[in-house]
């Protein structure tokens, strides 16, 4: 045992070489960085971590142990009934997943730039003990959409993949009638209530100080902040172009808006 400690401390184990026990004819152990016959490489995990999940509030908000609650990062999971928030198709079974899944397990935080939201809760992704990605796991089963709020940019690549599978495979959400696209020109005076989709032509691009504004029609209109116009194509590659937008509205002036934050949540279907 002294030989193995000595080999981890001459190195950090996320740099060292790998290390190797086996055991001689007399039934002593042996440790070394190199590979022996009969050898079996011995496995480290790193130096993180691991929390129990006390309570699960739906499908993107959990308690741990210590007190903190955690708000999933790059992901919305539909509602579930509380207080006075209606409960929203698959919200209960996103909520369900998540109760199964961390049952018996213990979960390691990876926060992004900003750590903590209005609401004071921790903004993070959660990894299991055996490696898994509950975040992305939401969004592959069809539980959660593809929700990213920059400057919170880690992980993003996975999460819209992980929900370009899900929508292309009609799973969860994706094979409901509540979060099916529609067209812009339906919506009307009442808007929508919670997340939704919508598809129209881009006919204006314009700008104010803030934001830049794509009119979809005369009651509707999507904005995105200018600070992050980095994120995206070239806006202008937008006009006459059908998009979908994704997210919830706002009223604006008579009609409509919805703030959208990343290319995922504004998708060119083809150009007119």
């Amino acid at each position: 045992m002294k030989i193995l400690l000595t080999l981890l401390l001459g190195c950090s184990i996320s740099a060292c070489a790998d290390i190797y026990q086996w055991q001689d004819t007399r039934g002593n152990k042996h440790f070394s960085d190199r590979v022996h016959e009969n050898s079996k490489k011995i496995e480290f995990k790193q130096g993180y971590s691991y929390y129990k999940v006390e309570k699960v509030y739906d499908g993107d908000t959990v308690k741990l142990e210590d007190g903190r609650k955690i708000r999933l990062l790059g992901i919305n999971t539909p509602e579930v009934q509380h207080r006075n928030q209606a409960i929203e198709a698959g919200g209960e079974a996103a909520k369900r997943w998540l109760v199964d899944k961390l049952k018996n397990q213990k979960v390691r935080l990876v926060t992004d730039v900003k750590p903590i939201d209005k609401y004071k809760r921790t903004l993070a992704h959660l990894i299991t003990e055996n490696k898994e990605h509950i975040n992305v796991a939401l969004v592959e089963m069809g539980l959660a959409a593809v929700n990213i709020y920059p400057p919170n940019l880690l992980y993003a690549d996975e999460l819209v993949a992980a929900g370009n599978r899900a929508e292309q495979a009609k799973r969860g959400i994706w094979r409901q009638a509540e979060y099916a696209v529609m067209p812009v020109d339906h919506l009307g005076s009442d808007g929508h209530a919670g997340w939704t989709r919508l598809i129209g032509k881009v006919s204006v691009i314009r700008s104010s100080r803030k934001f830049v504004y794509l009119e979809l029609s005369d009651l509707f209109q999507a904005r995105i902040e200018k600070k992050w116009l980095t994120l995206f194509p070239d806006i202008s590659s937008y006009h006459g172009r059908t998009v979908e937008v994704r997210g919830w509205l706002n009223k604006n002036r008579g009609g409509w808006s919805m703030l959208i934050r990343h290319p995922s949540a504004m998708k060119i279907i083809s150009s007119n």
